[in-house]
């Protein structure tokens, strides 16, 4: 893994790319830890939608916690695993809400039945039962009838700049190859860069 003299973001688009090819599963699944004010730790999976040199970005319901922890506490970590290649990335940032542009332009992309559900969807609030679900799925549907169906304005997305990354690639006996990412002080393309110990 010769990694000391490239760029955090150049590896991670050859793992991905390589994890797209090889990963059983969703290459793109990614574990977003949050935490609100009261310190306390959250984490889910979300899918990544798009990364580049802005940072890396995933959308949800605005109300939903983990949308109330950013708001609270705006720094979060992402960690990619990719259990077929015995790798993952850790990334650690600071997040924004995207623009309404960009996230009206990813929605509009979304498959017509999944921009029903984020209407239908108050995520994370107490559901009574399959049908209430399937009702409001049902409302929303006739709606917007053959129309276009337009961005909510409690849904949008977020994208984490990264201000450090460590990449991991398992070894044997448990002696794993680690290298660690930290840009910069005020150099946004400039990174050290050092291995660590397993």
């Amino acid at each position: 893994m010769a990694l000391k003299d490239r760029d955090p973001l150049e590896v991670f688009d050859a793992w991905l790319e390589k994890a797209s090819r090889k990963e059983i599963n969703n290459p793109t699944a990614m574990t977003l830890a949050t935490a609100g004010k009261d310190g306390r730790p959250a984490a889910r999976m979300v899918l990544l939608k798009g990364f580049g040199p802005d940072g890396f970005v995933f959308y949800t319901n605005l109300d939903s916690p983990k949308s109330h922890q950013i708001r609270e506490n705006p720094y979060a970590a992402l960690l990619f695993h990719w259990k077929t290649l015995n790798r993952q990335v850790r990334i650690e940032g600071r997040v924004e809400q995207v623009s309404d542009d960009e996230a009206d332009a990813y929605f509009a992309t979304r498959p017509r039945a999944s921009q029903i559900g984020a209407w239908a969807s108050r995520q994370s609030a107490t559901l009574d039962g399959w049908a209430e679900l399937e009702k409001r799925v049902a409302i929303y549907a006739a709606r917007f009838n053959v129309g276009p169906v337009p961005r909510p304005e409690f849904w949008s997305g977020f994208c984490l700049q990264p201000e450090r990354f460590e990449f991991w690639k398992e070894g044997k006996f448990r002696l794993h190859k680690r290298f660690i990412f930290k840009r910069s002080e005020g150099a946004a393309d400039q990174w050290s860069v050092r291995q660590v110990f397993p």
